[in-house]
């Protein structure tokens, strides 16, 4: 028998000669793409000691023959996608395996239970009431001399601030089993060990991965916002004094921007040497780029690395403009909120939404054999020899799938090319997928049933376009942002003086000084409280549309933006409070100016745009419950 509380050290570093290869089985096949038999899975850690802990404990027990393990330790191993090698060898090696989930996550859940009451760490005292920061399961996993055919896998959950009670009260339990529920482990689900809320025939959809042929990692800039900023002529002036060779070393640096600080695998000065040696500034460098949804700014693109710590040479080569990218993710690593599709027509940030996510381009671009064509250079098409390739990106199952329901080519016809990924955002936007598929949607790329028939398709799709058109700011959208506005959105969002009259930038009227962020260690930025007052709505169509509650939220002490929506100002996308994200990232003291009249009311036109989307769920739901109820059997 094996007992331990495992150190809780993220990361050890390189393990010492004699732990040599330890974890090793735990990593097999891990980076392996898919369709090579693998998991495809790039980014995980399985270096924490804990993780050690477990590896020595199963290799001990199964030398033995039989015997025992019960740890209480870090909980990620239970579904995150990094450790199913890990849970695949433990249903090889044990019979019988009971987990405890502990919770309490500062990251996952916010350390709050589902009901939003306090969820502190099993670990909490009364003179550290927060306990620790990451969640925490008991486990124990018995191995028996006489093995079992098929593992028995239980689960259950803990909340809230009496669990160590809960947990001594059910020792005494006659039929200490009947509080666990089964759970279920495949291949499908990654080994998970966390019961799965999903519907019947969830793990037969693809997942959306499984829909294209190409997609690439979000932009990671990393140079304290040297590349990117909200105002296009401040960052056209930094980038030409990073390009003009007259401004010496010492006298870029001494500007104290974040292309001249030496970081991680970045050495400032000769990096500028490199790219100065091979690039000259270019306007078309200076795009539009989604920090976060809704929240677009301007980056200057560079492909010399290590300028950019990661430049995602292929983003950038499909991010030409007419085309468009669907952005999810691989997992939430924490409870889902909010849609976990984005849609855009402007480079990606690596964090978009929440986390590891992935950008999908409507179409792929591949140029004539022999040319390499760069999109953001002024000379791009000067001496190419032919255009460029321009296809559907599209798998050969999502090809098959099309041609079975009877479309046109997608290759030769750009509604066709983006049916299915406008599909996909009408069923992610659905809030009866997101509420019934919750845990496989949270563990795992989010999976898109498939209609059988080219009319349900078609239909999807036409609601997908709606939703991808108030997800595109970079478009105004008629009723929503421009010409003559929806009965049922005019009164909502209203940039407003306190005591009524007009609104004055130059007396402070438009800076946000509420308390929405404040500036962080590295530039970063965090959230803050800010100030909103909370009331009734006396408007009997808004009550019905977005429920009874309406907030004024505050700008400073002098103007607000009158009647926002509980259910707008609520509203999640890849686990990003829209709005709330937007203001934190705009205080004055982070942005070091007031707002602009046109940013101010940029506010409301995000709110129209939220608020619409609201409007469609009705038809967003009746939809996926039609497409559910008959769906293209997707080739395993």
């Amino acid at each position: 028998m094996i007992l331990g509380n495992p150190p809780y050290n993220a990361f050890a570093g390189t393990s010492p000669e004699e732990e040599g290869g330890l974890v090793e089985p735990y990593k097999a096949g891990l980076t392996t793409s898919v369709e090579d038999g693998g998991w495809g899975i790039k980014k995980f850690n399985l270096d924490d000691l804990y993780v050690r802990f477990f590896r020595i404990a199963e290799r001990r027990i199964v030398k033995s023959g039989k015997g025992v393990v019960s740890y209480i330790s870090n909980f990620s191993y239970l579904g995150d996608p990094s450790f199913v090698v890990m849970r695949q060898r433990f249903l090889e090696e044990f019979d019988s395996l009971w987990f405890d989930c502990m919770n309490g996550d500062s990251r996952e859940t916010g350390k709050l239970t589902p009901d939003g009451k306090p969820d502190p760490s099993v670990f909490s005292t009364e003179q550290s009431r927060v306990g620790i920061r990451v969640g925490t399961a008991i486990c124990l996993l018995v191995r028996k001399e006489s093995r079992e055919k098929t593992p028995t896998v239980r689960f259950q959950h803990y909340w809230g601030v009496t669990k160590r009670q809960d947990v001594l009260a059910s020792l005494r339990l006659k039929n200490l089993d009947r509080k666990y529920d089964r759970a279920s482990p495949t291949k499908a689900n990654r080994y998970s060990f966390r019961p799965s809320n999903v519907a019947e025939s969830y793990l037969d959809w693809p997942r959306i991965t499984e829909l294209c042929c190409s997609r690439s990692d979000g932009l990671f800039e990393k140079r304290a916002g040297a590349l990117i900023d909200i105002d296009r002529p401040i960052l056209e002036q930094r980038m030409k004094d990073y390009f003009d060779g007259s401004i010496g070393w010492d006298r870029l640096r001494a500007l104290g921007r974040g292309y001249t600080r030496d970081a991680a695998r970045f050495d400032a000065k000769r990096t500028r040497i490199k790219v100065l040696a091979q690039e000259r500034y270019s306007p078309g460098r200076i795009r539009r780029y989604a920090v976060r949804p809704f929240d677009v700014r301007w980056c200057y693109y560079c492909p010399i690395r290590p300028l950019w710590n990661e430049p995602r040479p292929a983003l950038w080569t499909n991010a030409w403009p007419g085309n468009a990218f669907i952005v999810s993710r691989l997992k939430t690593g924490k409870t889902p909120r909010g849609s976990p599709l984005f849609y855009g027509t402007a480079l990606v940030d690596g964090q978009i939404i929440s986390v590891n996510p992935s950008a999908i381009p409507v179409a792929v671009r591949a140029e004539p054999h022999g040319h390499k064509a760069d999109p953001g250079m002024d000379d791009m098409f000067a001496d190419q020899q032919g255009e460029p390739i321009i296809t559907a990106n599209l798998s050969e199952a999502g090809r098959q799938y099309l041609a079975d329901v009877g479309t046109h080519d997608p290759d030769k016809d750009a509604e066709t090319a983006g049916l299915i990924w406008m599909h996909a955002l009408a069923i992610g936007y659905s809030p009866a997928y997101l509420t019934e598929n919750a845990d496989g949607i949270r563990q795992d790329w989010p999976r898109i049933p498939m209609p059988t028939k080219k009319d349900a398709l078609l239909a999807s799709a036409e609601l997908g376009r709606r939703v991808a058109a108030l997800l595109d700011t970079e478009k105004p959208v008629e009723g929503a942002t421009c010409g003559t506005i929806r009965p049922e959105l005019t009164g909502i969002g209203v940039i407003s003086k306190v005591g009524g009259g007009e609104l004055d930038p130059v007396q402070g009227h438009l800076d946000l000084t509420a308390g929405w962020g404040h500036a962080g260690k590295g530039g970063a930025c965090m959230p803050g409280t800010g100030k909103y007052v909370e009331r009734k709505t006396k408007d009997e169509r808004q009550e019905r549309l977005f429920g009874p509650d309406t907030l004024d939220v505050y700008l400073n002490d002098a103007a607000y933006w009158a009647n926002v929506p509980r259910a707008v100002w609520d509203y999640y996308i890849g686990g990003y409070q829209v709005v709330k994200k937007w203001l934190s990232y705009r205080e004055k003291k982070v942005l070091g100016r007031g707002l602009k009249l046109e940013e101010a009311e940029y506010v409301t036109e995000m709110v129209r745009r939220i608020a619409a989307i609201i409007l469609l769920q009705p038809a967003l739901d009746a939809n996926y419950q039609t497409v559910k109820s008959e769906t293209w059997l997707w080739p395993s």
